[in-house]
């Protein structure tokens, strides 16, 4: 990311924050969950699936498998069917095994709290730790960028970069770390609530004015640089 880009980041980050925290006071994880494990195994069936959809799922999973022994010691096949709905469930059911079990052999049967080592585990990369570690632990130790966050950097000029480690990096540069906590969540709500993948609600978005898209938005066609990329 240039320096410009940053500098001006840093200014209207604040402003950003600030206005999206007032806007959706009690931003959350949208999946339901209990417990570490909980989220751990709500998070990586959540990949390419609706929040919704894994909300449905979840009641009869973790009434069945209540620990990370019982994950470890699950029949892949019965796995896969309970899971079916969330979609891509024959790796989805492959990654939540050995992550179990990678738990139960290293980790003593609790999910790690450290972001080094819960990439260790099969199937968790930096977004599902990171939303493990905020959500499950209280812990921010770097920002989960999902397809919304990956959306509104670019939108509205918080990063250039296409991949999500390094949009995280561009993030983590001037984001205050007292907001990491949340910040992916107040992202998320507004992705979901005005700005929108397909056509964003530019007249109703109270960023509006911080935003460097939304002009072109508002104007009647797509916005330039780095928002094609929603």
């Amino acid at each position: 990311m240039e320096e410009t880009d940053v500098k001006s980041a840093q200014d209207r980050i604040p402003e950003i924050i600030r206005i999206l925290r007032e806007t959706y006071p009690d931003s959350r994880t949208a999946l339901d969950f209990e417990t570490p494990l909980q989220i751990l195994v709500a998070t990586m069936l959540a990949a390419q699936c609706t929040d919704e959809r894994v909300n449905r799922i979840t009641p009869a999973l973790f009434g069945k498998y209540k620990s990370a022994e019982d994950f470890a010691k699950a029949s892949r096949a019965e796995l896969e069917a309970e899971i079916r709905p969330a979609g891509f469930f024959r790796n989805k059911a492959k990654s939540i095994i050995g992550a179990a079990r990678k738990i139960v052999a290293d980790f003593g049967g609790r999910v790690p709290d450290s972001i080094g080592e819960l990439i260790t585990l099969p199937g968790v990369a930096r977004k599902t730790a990171n939303i493990v570690l905020s959500s499950g632990y209280g812990k921010a130790e770097g920002i989960a960028v999902d397809t919304h966050v990956r959306r509104l950097s670019g939108r509205l000029g918080l990063s250039r970069e296409t991949d999500p480690e390094k949009i995280e990096k561009d993030l983590l540069r001037f984001v205050p770390r007292e907001d990491w906590l949340d910040f992916n969540y107040i992202l998320v709500n507004h992705g979901r609530a005005v700005c929108r993948a397909r056509k964003p609600l530019c007249p109703e978005c109270r960023v509006r004015r911080l935003c460097p898209s939304a002009g072109s938005w508002t104007s009647g066609g797509k916005a330039g640089g780095s928002s094609k990329r929603g």
